[in-house]
């Protein structure tokens, strides 16, 4: 679905070398820090390679969390932290401060799943991790609750989005593809909503896209729900439709110009040069004219003054998140091995002289080419 979805830049992450000398005082200790080293590598290097699958990423993360588990959880499974947990601190960049091409049906079918996965882990950090962190996050930070609120549910909103080009492809009934859209658009809606308390000069563009789908989605809602209108002979409501499907495109095009012209964090794509965008405005324009034609030959319905209310419920389809937790403590992690950290050894800080802030390079992102705009065939 090339130039469709929105991408916040991918967040980078200053060095981490796990060396603690003098703390790892012992083989088992030294042997953790290499594979702390190594697996976080891997994992990193990931992200920007293009041969990389869903089953590659996994494997790597879970490699490298099962071996961060042991300088955070106790190993006797207890409440209690490790004597670890605050060892090293991590840094790294925030969404607001600081291309997807066309797809098959098997590809369809991931995007659709790391999209759950994706929520059900912003869902678990937010449950289950955030509340324990020594400080807690600032305003406008992204482990601050209406960021990680906004990104699961965009990422529920994408996933479904998958879910009707598939309907749409299937030719399923226009009452379930109207439905579906319209629970669409209130995902998108509660997204940009999350963040409309937070300052303009960071959130504005990822709020254009935001409200840009809820109206593109609206749009589809009021376009399926005009033919299921027209099939139950209801045609001068089905026009009203139609024309409130032909308000919410304008609004959609109108605000994928602002999109692109308004600066914030991220790459720019093109909602509007996209088929499976483009195809929407035929399809509102060609239904509207069929449903006028019919009633002038054969209904001769009154048209009214208000659109009708999308009161509609999918009853499948519907995207939550998958509920997510991290792997197991890595085997590596006996007490022989705590033990092989020493606490004591540790060099104090230097609290009288003010350290320079790190700076946290951007992670270079693949330059993703499409070779062709053929719209969201996935079926």
């Amino acid at each position: 679905m090339t130039h469709w979805f929105h991408r916040n830049p991918l967040k980078a992450t200053a060095p981490v070398s796990f060396n603690y000398y003098g703390v790892a005082s012992g083989p088992p200790a030294s042997k953790i820090c290499n594979d702390m080293r190594s697996s976080r590598a891997r994992l990193l290097e990931l992200f920007t390679d293009l041969s990389c699958n869903p089953e590659m990423m996994k494997s790597a993360a879970d490699s490298y969390f099962s071996l961060l588990q042991g300088f955070i959880n106790s190993l006797d499974e207890s409440t209690q932290e490790s004597k670890l947990r605050y060892i090293q601190n991590f840094k790294w960049t925030d969404t607001l401060q600081g291309q997807v091409p066309s797809i098959t049906e098997d590809e369809a079918k991931e995007v659709h799943r790391s999209l759950k996965v994706a929520a059900g882990i912003f869902k678990h950090l937010k449950e289950s991790h955030i509340p324990k962190l020594i400080t807690p996050a600032e305003k406008g930070r992204d482990l601050e609750a209406r960021l990680i609120d906004t990104y699961i549910i965009q990422c529920q909103a994408e996933a479904q989005e998958v879910t009707i080009a598939r309907a749409i492809e299937l030719k399923h009934a226009p009452g379930l593809i109207a439905a579906l859209a319209y629970e669409t658009a209130n995902f998108y809606q509660k997204a940009d909503h999350t963040l409309s308390s937070l300052e303009p000069a960071y959130s504005a563009k990822w709020r254009k896209y935001l409200h840009l789908k809820m109206c593109f989605y609206t749009a589809y809602a009021y376009c399926y729900h005009g033919q299921t209108l027209l099939a139950s002979d209801k045609c001068g409501e089905a026009i009203r439709s139609l024309q409130e499907a032909e308000k919410f495109y304008a609004k959609a095009e109108a605000l994928c110009k602002d999109y692109g012209e308004t600066k914030g964090p991220g790459p720019t794509v093109k909602p509007s040069g996209h088929l499976f965008f483009r195809k929407l405005g035929n399809l509102v324009k060609n239904t509207l004219e069929k449903c006028q034609r019919e009633n002038g030959f054969i209904y001769f319905q009154k048209i009214p003054a208000e659109a009708p209310q999308l009161e509609l419920k999918a009853n499948y389809g519907l995207v939550e998140p998958v509920p997510f937790e991290f792997p197991p403590t890595s085997a590596h992690w006996t007490p022989e091995t705590l033990a092989a950290f020493d606490l004591t050894k540790r060099p104090k800080d230097d609290n009288t002289k003010p350290k320079p802030e790190e700076e946290v390079k951007p992670v270079k992102e693949p330059d993703i080419k499409p070779q062709k705009d053929t719209g969201c065939y996935i079926s």
